[in-house]
C-alpha cells in the first residue's frame, strides 16, 4: 500500500489536522482498480490499517485525521474497522456520495458513533442539490482553483454557519497570504507551503550561520570530534541539548568535564547523527513547523530508498539531499544561493540546482509521493521494476524513524541534564 500525508494549516501556518491519502494497488498493472465500483476491497478503507499498524498519534500527532471514504466504503462497519477514538477522524466524502435516504441515514447513525464527516469536490452547480448532505458535514474543502472560492464563502456562511471552510489547492504563498487575509477559512490545504523560494534575505543569522558551520564539519570526511565540541559551545541551547544527550546513554554515570568530553562520549558517528537532526530543527525554530517534518521525512526517505533505485552506496548523501531539499525554505533564499553557504557534493547540488545527476530521480520521486501523485509515482514503479511493498515499507520507516526521532528528544527533555 502506498501512503502519504497532506497537511493542513491554520492561519499562522501552524498544522492542525492531515488528510491522509492512500493507493493500495499499482493501477497501471491493474487498471479496473481506480474504479471504486470494482475493486475487490472496496468496502474496505485501507487508511484504518495504517492507522491501526502506526497508531494515530504518529500520522497526525493530537491533531484530526482526515479519511478519504467511498461511496461504497461508506456501508462497511467502520465502526469495528476504525481503532482510533472516532472524535479525532473525519471521514472525507466526495459527491458520489449522492444525497439520497440511504446515504443520509448512513452518515446520521456514524456522526452518532462520534465520526465526523467532510466534503470536498463539489461545484457551484451542486450546492443545492446537496442540501440534505450538506447539513451533516462538518468540514467542507473548496478548491479555489475550481470555484470562485470568495462568493462560495458567503453562501456557506449564510446558507450553512455551521459549516468550516477549508481552502484547498492552494498553489503559492501569495494565494494564501490572499486568503488568510479575506479570512474566514478554518484550514488551508496545497502545496504553497513548499514552493522555492526565489527572492530572500540578503544575510543569515549569526546564529544559523554557526549552525551551518556545524553541519558541514560533520559531513566533511573524518572530521575532529574537538572542533565539533567547540562550535557547539558557542550556543547554549546546543549545549545543554548535548549534555540532556549524553545523560542519557551514560550508564556509567561518568561524571562529564566539558563539552569535548561530551562529544567524545558520543563519538564520531553518533554525535553525526545527533548535530543533522538537532541543526535542523534549530535552522527550522522560525519557519512552520511542517517544514522541519519535511525535511527529516525527505531526508529519511531518500536514504531508504537508495537500495530501490541502486544507490544503496550513497545512503546518507541521499539523506542530505533529503534534508536539504528545503533548505532554501529554511534559510530563505534562493537554492543556489543556501546552498553556496553548506559544503554539499556535486550530486546533491546538481539534484537541488540543476534538477540533474544521479539523484534527481529519487527527489523527483519523493515529491511526487508527497503530492499523493499515484499514476505518476505508479508509472515510475512499473518503469524500474519497484515494487510496492518496498515503497511502502520506506515511508512506513521514516514516519516511525520521526516519531521515534521526537519521542527520544521529548524524553531527553522532560530529564535534568
Amino acid at each position: 500500500m502506498l501512503v502519504t500525508l497532506i497537511p493542513l494549516f491554520d492561519e499562522s501556518m501552524s498544522v492542525k489536522a492531515y488528510s491522509i491519502s492512500s493507493q493500495k494497488k499499482n493501477f497501471l498493472l491493474e487498471p479496473t482498480y481506480m474504479s471504486a465500483a470494482t475493486q475487490v476491497d472496496a468496502v474496505n478503507v485501507p487508511s484504518f490499517e495504517i492507522i491501526e499498524s502506526l497508531g494515530i498519534n504518529t500520522l497526525s500527532a493530537d491533531n484530526e485525521l482526515f479519511v478519504p471514504i467511498s461511496s461504497v466504503s461508506l456501508f462497511s462497519d467502520l465502526v469495528t474497522e476504525c481503532k482510533a477514538p472516532h472524535n479525532r477522524i473525519v471521514l472525507l466524502l466526495d459527491k458520489t456520495v449522492l444525497p439520497e435516504d440511504i446515504y443520509i441515514e448512513r452518515i446520521t447513525a456514524l456522526k452518532q458513533t462520534g465520526f465526523k464527516f467532510a466534503i470536498k469536490n463539489l461545484n457551484v452547480p451542486d450546492f443545492e442539490p446537496y442540501r440534505s448532505i450538506l447539513k451533516l458535514m462538518d468540514y467542507i474543502l473548496l478548491n479555489h482553483q475550481k470555484i470562485v472560492i470568495s462568493k462560495a464563502k458567503i453562501y456557506f456562511n449564510q446558507v450553512y454557519p455551521h459549516l468550516k471552510l477549508i481552502a484547498s489547492g492552494i498553489s503559492s504563498m501569495g494565494i494564501f497570504d490572499s486568503l488568510k487575509f479575506e479570512g474566514g477559512y478554518k484550514f488551508y490545504e496545497g502545496e504553497f507551503y513548499r514552493m522555492p523560494v526565489t527572492k530572500g534575505d540578503t544575510e543569515v543569522s549569526p546564529l544559523k550561520i554557526n549552525y551551518i558551520a556545524l553541519l558541514n564539519l560533520v559531513n566533511s570526511d573524518d572530521f575532529e570530534l574537538t572542533e565539533a565540541a567547540d562550535i557547539i559551545g558557542r550556543d547554549t541551547a546546543l549545549i545543554i541539548a548535548l549534555l540532556k544527550m549524553v545523560n542519557k546513554i551514560n550508564r556509567s554515570s561518568t561524571e562529564i568535564t566539558s563539552i569535548r568530553h561530551a562529544a567524545a562520549m558520543l563519538g564520531q558517528k553518533e554525535l553525526k547523527k545527533w548535530i543533522t537532526t538537532a541543526i535542523t530543527q534549530q535552522l527550522c525554530a522560525d519557519r512552520p513547523s511542517e517544514i522541519t517534518r519535511l525535511s527529516l521525512l525527505r531526508a529519511k526517505f531518500a536514504e531508504n530508498l537508495a537500495g530501490t533505485f541502486e544507490l544503496g552506496v550513497q545512503a546518507s548523501e541521499l539523506f542530505l539531499m533529503g534534508l536539504f531539499s528545503v533548505v532554501d525554505l529554511i534559510l530563505n533564499k534562493p537554492m543556489d544561493q543556501a546552498l553556496d553557504l553548506l559544503k554539499v557534493t556535486k550530486n546533491i547540488n546538481s539534484a537541488l540546482i540543476d534538477h540533474a545527476g544521479p539523484y534527481v530521480d529519487v527527489l523527483d520521486f519523493i515529491k511526487l509521493y508527497e503530492a499523493a501523485d499515484w499514476q505518476a509515482v505508479s508509472r515510475i514503479m512499473l518503469l524500474n521494476n519497484i515494487p510496492m511493498e518496498a515503497v511502502h515499507d520506506a515511508y512506513i520507516s521514516s514516519l516511525e524513524w520521526y516519531r521515534d526521532l521526537f519521542h527520544d528528544i521529548d524524553n531527553t527533555n522532560d530529564n535534568q541534564v
